[in-house]
């Protein structure tokens, strides 16, 4: 059956993941090295892109670090993190426009935290797609089956003619078992013979 919808993981996919040079920054606010600063970024992170309160979030990330951060650091690590997740990839948000263009339509499946979700929907960058499905949203996050079904249902599709792009092996497998084509993105360059698999443009 053919593909009738491509689906986008954000992180690591449509944008960039942080650079050295924002994380070597952050961690040198928190007095910490960078391997352990993201340590504790990653530590809780399911529960911060469920839904939790971004202050709960950074409170207890904190205390993974030694640290007690006030609000007025939470608020300098809230907008450092959006920075981290800023930087898109011009040549993927590119191929959305083929794909839409060829009669292909486009989502977002995304973990993320209020926060930057709330970015996202200001900054636009959804323009360039036909259906958004954020964790924080739904209480859930990949690679439940529910995020999954979530996004289908929005873009009216059967699992079997959509094809999910994620930077992240466990969220591909969730992906598959919740009947999706799926692919592990691991950057542009690797990824521009999958197109042809699944006869989508290129």
């Amino acid at each position: 059956m053919a593909v009738r919808a491509v689906i986008f993981d954000y992180g690591g996919v449509v944008c960039f993941h942080p650079s050295k040079e924002q994380i070597a920054e952050a961690a040198a606010v928190c007095r910490v090295s960078p391997e352990d600063f993201v340590r504790a970024l990653w530590t809780n992170r399911l529960r911060y892109d469920a839904g939790q309160h971004p202050y709960d979030y950074w409170r207890e990330t904190a205390a993974l670090m030694n640290r007690t951060f006030s609000d007025a650091e939470i608020e300098e690590m809230i907008r450092r993190e959006i920075d981290f997740w800023s930087r898109w990839d011009d040549r993927v948000l590119a191929w959305t426009g083929r794909l839409r263009a060829s009669g292909v339509r486009t989502g977002l499946l995304s973990n993320l935290p209020i926060p930057l979700g709330g970015r996202l929907k200001s900054n636009g960058l959804l323009k360039h797609f036909d259906q958004i499905t954020f964790s924080f949203e739904l209480g859930c996050t990949k690679p439940d089956r529910r995020i999954y079904e979530h996004a289908l249902q929005g873009l009216g599709l059967p699992a079997e003619e959509a094809l999910f792009i994620d930077d992240r092996p466990e969220n591909v497998a969730g992906a598959r078992r919740a009947g999706l084509h799926a692919e592990l993105y691991t950057g542009w360059e690797d990824f521009r013979g999958v197109p042809a698999r699944y006869a989508l443009p290129d």
